[in-house]
Formats: structure tokens, C-alpha cells, sequence
């Protein structure tokens, strides 16, 4: 009965868990985080006129790869030199097209200021308590990866490729 009641306190002051967010998709419909349980996630804010934008082939590798334990999830947002000012099913047919994304991706959001998502309101603030760098979102393609257990691990900037060595390490390990 103890065990409960400390457990109970714990989820409630411990804040939202990554399973607990049900997002917009850019075609419709919902992405439920608690259907990922038991794989990695990856976060990715995403843009479609971004020096950044080829790194779309590159998440779309490592998605094949690895997506047994896997999942990436891109959320087109705007907020940075207005490199993402397509709607949802032109940024859909963009991702398409130009780079076959298959991994889910969101509705567009905003990732900073005062109209912040829920989820990346929540992502900034696992990164700043667990003093992971880059904790505030630097640009377009910056990426957060979560453990299987739903726990933020790391954060890689914008430049880093999705492929990088750190990145992959992260991932298989």
C-alpha cells in the first residue's frame, strides 16, 4: 500500500511522460506517443526551406534501419527564418516527393516563444534538468532522442547529421 501511494506522488508531481502526448499528424489524425513504448524515439523540428532540409535523407535512412527499435518523429514548425511556411499537406507532399519520408511526422507547431507546444515545452524542460545541450532549440532539425523507457538521453544540434557517429551510438546503445 506504501509502495502505491509513493508511486502515486511521484507520477504526480513528476510532470507529463513522453506517452502521455497525443499530437496532431500532418495528414490528419493523432500520433500516440504510448504506442512507441519499448523503442527509442527520436524528436526532430523540421523545415522544408532549410539549409538543414537534406538531413530529411538521412532521418529516412536511419528510420529503415532501425526502425525495429526506432521511431522518428518530425514536427515542421516555422520558427526560425520562416523556412517552413507550407501547410500541412503541402509540407506532406513535399516530405513525399522530395525525400520519401515515411517516419510520422506532425502537424506544424511552434517549438519556441510564447505559443510553445506542450511537448517541446516539456522537452526543454527535461533537457535544462538534465543539463543536456543544446537545451534550447537552436534552429531547424535539432534532435532529441528518448530511451525505450520514455527518458530524454540526449540532444543533437542542428548540424549534426543523422547519421553521425555520436548519433548512431546513441541509438544502438
Amino acid at each position: 500500500m506504501l509502495r502505491l501511494a509513493i508511486l502515486w506522488v511521484l507520477l504526480l508531481f513528476v510532470g507529463p511522460r513522453i506517452y502521455e502526448f497525443k499530437v496532431d499528424a500532418v495528414d490528419g489524425g493523432k500520433i500516440d506517443f504510448s504506442r512507441f513504448k519499448g523503442k527509442k524515439i527520436m524528436i526532430v523540428n523540421t523545415a522544408s526551406l532549410c539549409g538543414n532540409t537534406p538531413q530529411y535523407a538521412g532521418l529516412e535512412k536511419i528510420y529503415q534501419k532501425y526502425q525495429d527499435k526506432l521511431v522518428i518523429v518530425g514536427f515542421p514548425a516555422n520558427n526560425f527564418g520562416s523556412q517552413e511556411p507550407g501547410t500541412n499537406a503541402e509540407i506532406k507532399s513535399f516530405c513525399t516527393k522530395e525525400y520519401a519520408v515515411t517516419f510520422p511526422m506532425a502537424a506544424k507547431i511552434s517549438v519556441k516563444g510564447d505559443n510553445i507546444h506542450p511537448l517541446y515545452k516539456w522537452l526543454l524542460e527535461e533537457s535544462k534538468a538534465k543539463h543536456l545541450e543544446p537545451a534550447d532549440v537552436k534552429w531547424n532539425f535539432q534532435k532529441y532522442l528518448l530511451d525505450e523507457k520514455g527518458n530524454l538521453i540526449a540532444v543533437f544540434s542542428p548540424k549534426t547529421q543523422p547519421d553521425a557517429p555520436e548519433v548512431i551510438a546513441a541509438i544502438e546503445k
